[in-house]
């Protein structure tokens, strides 16, 4: 079984698995490629500047130096010894007592990236390494530093060459200026009793470290987008294909079958349904047959009882004459019923407007108050027999009951698509609202009268019912306000 007939489970793991597994490769792929983040530390001369000046301070390695006043304290942490060690620094070079200064260092993330045969670790050591000792022992943490001096391969204020620091003797360095890593707060308490901050200036921007995370992301979903879309079209192609099968089979249960394809789950619905509409089909079929078979056969025994009723007196002949019509009229009206809805549909494109135009043109030729009003153009694709036997019938009921009808056709827009509306009014009494729906029964006739000229035989709504349904449509029947009964016919295009 291959991939396209594979379970949904195993379909929606693999994408889970593959997803992970790009997303770590991308993140793999970033981290050991892309050279390691520009640190932004501030020195000693700097902050102190920014403090005497009371201006903004552009630094050398990081973002300008502002100042605000406050008057609390800035609460930091308690003070170990590298924090102790650069607030007696500030203290000499401003003239201040170390108790009234401040400070918390908020630092960043450290990047371990790969540099070609060696892995380097951004670090910063406060003081030269002893005669024989390595730089930066186990107390020695990324926080605050000293700038050795050093510049990097880009020249004056690159990062420092922190390698290249090691190899070098202890009495190569320079002399030594402290300072921060990262962002940082230091605060200086005035004679009144104020606070003045200085900080590098807050930025909305993202840092380098957030925007390696963000470009992480980012390429991940590039990776996995496609997919993703793939695995969602999978997943939504077999609802749509059952909603457009369920439709046609509301319209005609004799439509193609659904095509079995997809994963497992998909096949087995798919078959389900193939087997519930092959069921569907032979019950209706089934029925017809029999309905059809039942009203052929009636015809023989009608046929004897016309012969028989000669010999009966006559002022009782003429009532079971015009029984055994009303039966053969019945019979006839089924047997046309059965035909009809066996019968294979042949769709065409036809213009439902010049289609009622010509059957109300037929009617008022006959001596009916039939008029039309001028619609729009509406092209479907329909039975054209069909189609006209449910209009002729709707016209039929309007002027026999109503004594004139009115028709129209226009469009509207609905929920999933075009409507195309047919109305045809009529100038009778209308329907007890109980029997409005009633009424597409077969049989069924509101017409209290059993005389088959006013009432009719029940078949005629209900074959408009039917032939509506059958172009995915409907039909309604509305007792108008204005008095007169409305038959609103909607067939969507």
């Amino acid at each position: 079984m291959g991939p396209r007939g594979a379970p949904l489970f195993v379909q929606a793991l693999g994408l889970v698995i593959v997803t992970l597994v790009a997303a770590q490769l991308i993140a793999i792929a970033v981290v050991f490629t892309l050279p390691p983040p520009p640190p932004e530390f501030y020195r000693l001369s700097e902050i102190t500047h920014a403090l005497k000046s009371g201006q903004t301070v552009q630094t050398r390695d990081g973002r300008p130096l502002v100042l605000r006043h406050q008057s609390k304290p800035i609460r930091g942490l308690v003070d170990n010894r590298r924090r102790a060690e650069f607030k007696n620094a500030v203290g000499r070079a401003l003239g201040t007592d170390p108790a009234r200064i401040d400070l918390i260092v908020e630092n960043g993330p450290r990047f371990f990236v790969r540099d070609q045969k060696r892995i380097v670790q951004l670090q910063f050591f406060r003081r030269d390494p002893p005669p024989g000792g390595a730089p930066g022992g186990p107390g020695d943490r990324p926080l605050l530093g000293l700038r050795r001096g050093l510049d990097g391969p880009g020249g004056p204020g690159g990062p420092p060459d922190t390698f290249a620091a090691r190899r070098r003797p202890p009495q190569d360095f320079p002399r030594e200026e402290p300072f921060i890593f990262g962002d940082f707060k230091l605060a200086v308490q005035k004679d009144d009793g104020h606070w003045l901050v200085v900080e590098p200036r807050p930025t909305f921007r993202f840092d380098t470290w957030q925007q390696r995370i963000l470009l992480i992301l980012g390429l991940s979903v590039l990776a996995v987008s496609p997919l993703a879309w793939l695995f969602a079209r999978r997943l939504s192609g077999p609802i749509s294909a059952f909603a457009e099968a369920a439709e046609r089979l509301g319209r005609d249960p004799r439509a193609a079958p659904l095509e079995l394809r997809g994963s497992a789950e998909v096949i087995a619905a798919s078959n389900a349904f193939n087997m519930m509409q092959e069921r569907l089909r032979r019950y209706v079929e089934d029925r017809t047959a029999m309905i059809g078979a039942v009203a052929h056969d009636l015809r023989t025994p009608l046929t004897r009882l016309r012969f028989r009723i000669e010999a009966v007196p006559d002022d009782i002949r003429p009532k079971l004459a015009s029984d055994i019509d009303q039966m053969e009229a019945m019979i006839a009206a089924t047997m046309a019923f059965v035909r009809d809805t066996t019968r294979p549909a042949e769709r065409t494109k036809l213009e439902l407007a010049s289609l009622l135009e010509s059957i109300i043109d037929e009617a008022a030729e006959t001596g009916g108050k039939a008029i039309v009003e001028r619609g729009e153009k509406i092209v479907i694709d329909g039975d054209p027999i069909a189609l006209r036997r449910l209009l002729t019938n709707l016209v039929e009921n309007g002027l026999k009951y109503g004594g004139g009808v009115q028709a129209r056709v226009y469009a509207r827009e609905r929920l999933g698509g075009r409507v195309a509306i047919i109305e045809i009014d009529d100038e009778g009494p209308g329907i007890v609202p109980a029997e409005l729906d009633r009424v597409f029964e077969p049989f069924f006739r509101s017409e209290p009268s059993r005389n088959r000229e006013t009432g009719g035989i029940g078949l005629g709504l209900a074959v408009v019912r039917s032939v509506a349904r059958a172009h995915g449509g409907d039909v309604t029947l509305h007792n108008r306000p204005e008095g007169g009964l409305r038959a609103r016919v909607e067939l969507p295009f």
